[in-house]
């Protein structure tokens, strides 16, 4: 049976009811494992912080349960009915309501958070709402990447003249109030969107923003001198041209030179 990820299908508020308790149920299973191991985020206690840590947890939990052939919950035999009917559940990063980054899942046209209390611990843990009525938006630019990262994580953002050759993939920089920098983004989604724009993307946003300041740029150029030689760390140039580049050599086609940025990437420091 082929896939249909946009399947609609009719649930009741009464049905709604009951995926929200088995899935809060199984949020309460993955907790025992997860508290003791991730403790903190940063200064933060669980579960601020650990919505990708969270959903996918649930989500391994979740496949499991539904593959047992006695379903204990009416919720999860209403998930595993839907997909029956052919819905898909998938994995979804992305703008949540313009001021959030959220980890969380689809099936067919409903939107499913296992981790809704990750930036406020007030809330329920679990949210089930129509796609249409999340507020939930994939992310398409870096343009309004950066307006959430700047309220969510409350950070400035530079341009990355820092590693040019890695601009095209990553080409922002971030600083904390506290004066903590790092590069990014490195997740899968921003990677395939700046790919699938032909590094059109990264371009426009390295045109448009400002570049670090001096005394980070040379803190950067200083750890960065300690590293094994790497084209994509040490090749000097301008952001912008090497975005031509990669589009004329087609460095958006496959992965090979995806991964070896990404392998880059992570012989950075996480943070200076």
């Amino acid at each position: 049976m082929n896939e249909q990820v946009n399947i609609d299908i009719h649930w009741t508020p009464e049905q709604v009811e009951a995926v929200v308790k088995d899935l809060a149920s199984l949020r309460l299973f993955v907790d025992l494992d997860l508290v003791p191991r991730y403790p903190y985020f940063g200064d933060k206690t669980y579960p601020l912080g650990r919505c990708k840590e969270i959903r996918d947890a649930v989500f391994v939990e979740l496949q499991t349960r539904l593959q047992q052939p006695q379903i204990a919950g009416t919720g999860l035999a209403l998930i595993r009915d839907a997909m029956k009917k052919g819905a898909v559940i998938k994995k979804i990063w992305g703008d949540l309501r313009g001021v959030y980054f959220q980890n969380a899942m689809t099936l067919g046209n409903w939107y499913l958070d296992v981790s809704n209390d990750t930036v406020n611990p007030n809330k329920p843990r679990v949210e089930v709402l129509p796609m249409a009525e999340s507020g939930f938006a994939d992310i398409s630019s870096f343009e309004q990447f950066i307006q959430v990262a700047q309220f969510y994580w409350g950070v400035k953002v530079y341009r990355n003249d820092i590693c040019p050759a890695l601009a095209p993939f990553m080409p922002l920089i971030y600083t904390r109030a506290d004066g903590i920098s790092w590069l990014g983004e490195a997740n899968d989604d921003m990677l395939a969107m700046t790919m699938a724009t032909e590094f059109s993307a990264a371009e426009r946003i390295l045109s448009a923003l400002p570049p670090p300041p001096d005394n980070l740029k040379q803190k950067w150029q200083d750890s960065i001198a300690k590293l094994k030689p790497n084209d994509f760390l040490h090749a000097q140039g301008d952001a912008v041209e090497f975005c031509r580049h990669f589009r004329a050599q087609q460095y958006h086609s496959g992965s090979r030179v995806r991964d070896s940025a990404v392998m880059a990437y992570l012989a950075l420091p996480k943070g200076i």
